[in-house]
């Protein structure tokens, strides 16, 4: 891209000139043809600067132009407000050109508008967006192109709106131009979007950048010209230049990392670039003879590439009086591809395989927003996690086979299992970290091999939500609960509705469909389904329902019907209320809860006086002689001070098939102190068990089963 941010407007005939140096004359005239086109269909229509508003998409074709675009992108980016701003339909650019030059212009103009509504709305228009960009990935090109230029005469709006324009610019644009390897245009979204969303503070820090700049020209010119040296001495062509900071950077490092603009300032950048990728090493070799290297500030991401394609050595060193040196060793290729990312796949396709690595990753990542799209609850959801994933600090890890997969900062085996495939996510159980067993929740570290186990049947936890953090692990997990817990709740609605029908000799057989069709109709359900779910989820009585769809007043209140059987397999419908943590062998009511279904208590539960308060929410329970799961209690254990008395208690209670999920102690005196253990037990006996056993320890005084 070219220099100064508000470049002059350009005629058509100074892109003319430039297409001709990589397109051929036919695709020229094309290109010419379509200017034509947007010229007459913008006849008499002005942009706020007071210039034809046919400058704006010349601009825009010559923003693609530079990235060395196709012809039919850059007829896209003439046309690109012709179906919005001149009504002009689909069919006729189709006709007039072709179909794909129509796909691409129909799927920008959909993009119009993006995140200026509400929420919703704004989430909405982003998950277009994605569809747009998945068909065409040159979609998002000629829409970040066309944002470009809008921010580069932003200075012709009000206020409030260049406001609102730039942070939309340094939220969503700046994020995607980065995750699509465009480095170029990334930058300049900043810079812009910085210079009009805080006008002092760019200013400010322009000023004190421009101060500080001439106090470094003469360290600057020193550490060039020793590194110049010691490259000649081991005869490796370079071409070594310092990088300038720019102002966003600076300011988001100020404010992020609460650093000084000094400490900012006084590290020194540069960039040396190679002709080849052995050559880089041999740089690297030579730079660290000259300085000493800072530890654990190496990175190699020509090995392992960023997530968007980016390739380069990084490496910071302590130059004279101490002084930190950052350097960035790549080739030229790599150097281009790092500036424009996915655009290289045309820029530089006949000759590299870095740029169209960099095109397959844009590929990935949209397949992964489509996954996240098609699997998210709603539009909010959906775009709570693509920015989850605009923002990634990459961990690098390996599958056994030595595949190599990036991982945002803080990603956990979970986050990874999703990232291979969402089914593997779907039915993880365990996982080895470098060949050893880890939890679930691990954080991930670069250059740790992952293996997942998976069992067929297995379900994701509720509980991975709390620690997931890619976008696509948390939608899919959430997508997966939603439908468990539907088919739960179907399930559950029927048993429910079946009771109570059968309590007065009747069965779902019985009734008849024109009084089913009646009922559904009545209730607003879509179908038989829909209206379990609801029993299921609490959302309606069942013996309501069995009301009308016997039309007998007299249907029993859940409290007179025989009671429901606890299977402990129920799933997500059914939950076990931790003030009181049931368990099998325990007196139990059910409470029906709005959207959780059934949730059990013990009968002397003390939260219970107050929903006994609302009999209609009350449900007989018991549980079901064959249940065999396992369920959370909790002790209080009053112990004398023992030395190791935890681990004493915890291998005792492990040693009677109970599993410790908690333990913890707390002081009272100088001579005793207050154990609680939460411990999963399968009922009553194993628990009188555990006591039992624990009992027989040296020091115990005392052992209560904590409720409320």
């Amino acid at each position: 891209m070219n220099g100064p941010f508000d470049a002059p407007s350009q005629s058509f005939d100074d892109l003319s000139i430039q297409l001709h140096t990589y397109l051929e004359p036919e695709q020229v005239e094309a290109v010419h043809r379509a200017y034509c086109f947007a010229e007459n269909a913008h006849e008499g229509q002005t942009r706020r600067s007071g210039e034809p508003y046919i400058s704006h998409p010349l601009a825009v074709a010559g923003i693609l132009a530079n990235m060395h675009m196709d012809h039919q992108c850059l007829m896209a980016a003439l046309l690109h407000d012709v179906i919005e701003d001149t009504g002009v339909p689909k069919h006729i650019l189709g006709r007039e050109f072709d179909e794909e030059v129509a796909e691409l212009v129909d799927g920008v103009s959909k993009l119009k508008n993006i995140f200026q509504s509400r929420a919703e709305a704004q989430a909405e228009n982003f998950q277009k967006m994605t569809l747009a960009m998945s068909r065409d990935i040159r979609v998002i090109l000629v829409k970040l192109a066309d944002r470009l230029h809008n921010m580069r005469t932003i200075s012709y709006l009000p206020a409030e709106k260049r406001k609102r324009i730039a942070k939309e610019t340094l939220e969503i644009y700046a994020p995607i131009a980065s995750r699509l390897g465009m480095n170029d245009i990334r930058i300049e979204f900043e810079e812009l979007g910085f210079r009009a969303m805080h006008p002092l503070r760019s200013s400010m820090i322009e000023k004190a950048v421009k101060r500080a700049r001439g106090n470094r020209k003469e360290v600057v010119a020193n550490i060039l010209e020793t590194i110049r040296a010691a490259l000649e001495r081991d005869n490796i062509e370079a071409e070594v230049f310092g990088r300038e900071k720019h102002l966003y950077s600076i300011y988001d490092k100020m404010r992020t990392k609460h650093k000084s603009f000094s400490e900012i300032m006084d590290v020194y950048a540069f960039r040396i670039i190679v002709d080849d990728v052995d050559t880089c090493y041999r740089v690297l070799g030579a730079v660290h003879n000259l300085y000493k290297p800072v530890a654990g500030r190496f990175k190699d991401y020509i090995a392992i590439p960023k997530a968007n394609g980016y390739q380069s050595l990084h490496t910071t060193l302590f130059g004279m009086h101490g002084i930190p040196i950052e350097i960035q060793i790549r080739t030229r290729i790599m150097d281009m591809v790092a500036n424009n990312g996915i655009a290289g796949h045309w820029l530089y396709k006949a000759s590299d395989d870095s740029a169209s690595g960099s095109h397959k990753r844009a590929r990935e990542w949209m397949q992964d927003l489509l996954e996240i799209q098609q699997s998210a609850g709603n539009s909010l959801e959906f775009i709570e996690n693509v920015k989850i994933d605009l923002f990634p600090d990459e961990v690098y890890v390996f599958t056994p086979r030595g595949d190599i997969y990036d991982m945002p900062q803080g990603a956990t085996p979970i986050d990874f299992a999703y990232a291979v495939h969402t089914d593997i996510g779907n039915t993880c159980v365990a996982c080895r970290i470098d060949r050893r067993l880890a939890p679930l929740s691990a954080t991930l570290e670069s250059g740790q091999t992952v293996e997942i186990i998976t069992a067929p049947g297995a379900q994701p936890n509720p509980a991975w939500l709390g620690f997931a953090v890619t976008g696509k692990a948390r939608s899919s997990i959430r997508h997966t609960l939603k439908n468990q817990q539907r088919s739960e709740s179907i399930n559950l609605g029927r048993r429910l509705l079946e009771r109570t029908l059968k309590s007065q000799n009747q069965s779902l057989e019985d009734i008849p469909a024109d009084r089913l069709s009646a009922v559904l109709s009545e209730r607003n359900y879509s179908d038989f389904n829909a209206l379990l779910e609801g029993i299921g989820l609490g959302n309606q009585m069942a013996y309501v329902i069995a009301r009308q769809l016997i039309s007998d007043d007299e249907v029993e209140t859940p409290d007179k019907q025989k009671p429901l059987a606890i299977k402990g397999t129920e799933g997500l419908v059914v939950t076990y209320a931790r003030c009181c943590k049931p368990i099998p062998g325990d007196p139990i009511i059910g409470h029906i809860s709005a959207g959780r279904g059934i949730v059990i208590h013990t009968e002397t539960c003390r939260n219970m006086t107050e929903l006994r308060e609302k009999p209609e929410e009350l449900m007989t329970v018991q549980w079901d002689p064959k249940v065999n799961q396992e369920f959370s209690v909790e002790l209080r254990i009053n112990v004398e001070h023992e030395k190791g008395i935890v681990a004493v208690l915890a291998s005792t209670a492990t040693a009677v098939d109970a599993n410790i999920e908690r333990i913890s102690l707390v002081e009272k005196d100088a001579r005793l102190s207050t154990v609680n253990m939460v411990l999963t037990v399968k009922d009553r006996v194993h628990l009188a068990r555990v006591i039992k056993r624990l009992r027989t320890q040296k020091g115990i005084t005392r052992i209560v089963r904590t409720k409320n």
